[in-house]
């Protein structure tokens, strides 16, 4: 059963917590490819200085803006495409990248999915599939096994430096545990007294 726009429809870091377990369907050419989401990252609107909706409107970020439940999907460094759902209320222009799956349908199972570049790759996402609607038969997510509270780790956002204080925030979630996660969390040293 494919996740109604009204899962969507709710504050990012909500939806990115929520997403935890669902699976990411895609389907073309007769071939179905399906990932149990392990990671995501949560964009919480405009005034989040990671989000690309602080630069405002642009033919690119119009998208983010709603209305919620449509790909935003867009190229990094020229060659990894990025997969995100668009949340909360229309106008807000936030987002939940989703940074890796497990695979669980048609995928080998050496593929890599851990990385929102890698998993683009393996299911065959590009900018082809930005802003359709996941209420589409091809490209949806459906519901899967409820992820625990006890498994659910939270850390600061990766490769947002350039957003100062914002990219500290704990807006990265991830199954603890899973193989598939893009990256271990950091573990900082404690300095001597």
């Amino acid at each position: 059963m494919r996740l109604p726009v009204s899962f969507y429809a709710r504050p990012a870091l909500t939806v990115a917590r929520e997403l935890l377990g669902t699976h990411l369907v895609f389907e073309q050419g007769g071939r179905r490819r399906v990932g149990r989401i392990v990671e995501t990252e949560a964009y919480v609107g405009g005034h989040d200085l990671a989000c690309h909706a602080s630069k405002g409107r642009t033919p690119r970020t119009e998208v983010l803006f709603g209305p919620p439940g449509r790909a935003y999907v867009y190229l990094i460094y020229g060659m990894y495409h990025c997969f995100n759902v668009v949340t909360d209320q229309e106008g807000v222009g936030s987002a939940v990248l989703v940074r890796a799956v497990e695979p669980v349908e048609g995928l080998p199972g050496d593929v890599r999915t851990d990385g929102p570049g890698r998993l683009c790759r393996a299911l065959g996402l590009t900018l082809a599939h930005n802003r359709w609607d996941l209420q589409d038969a091809a490209l949806h997510l459906t519901r899967g096994e409820p992820v625990p509270e006890a498994r659910v780790e939270r850390g600061p956002r990766i490769g947002v430096d350039y957003a100062g204080e914002w990219a500290l925030e704990p807006y990265r979630l991830w199954i603890r545990g899973s193989q598939h996660v893009s990256r271990p969390p950091v573990r900082r040293r404690r300095e001597r007294p």
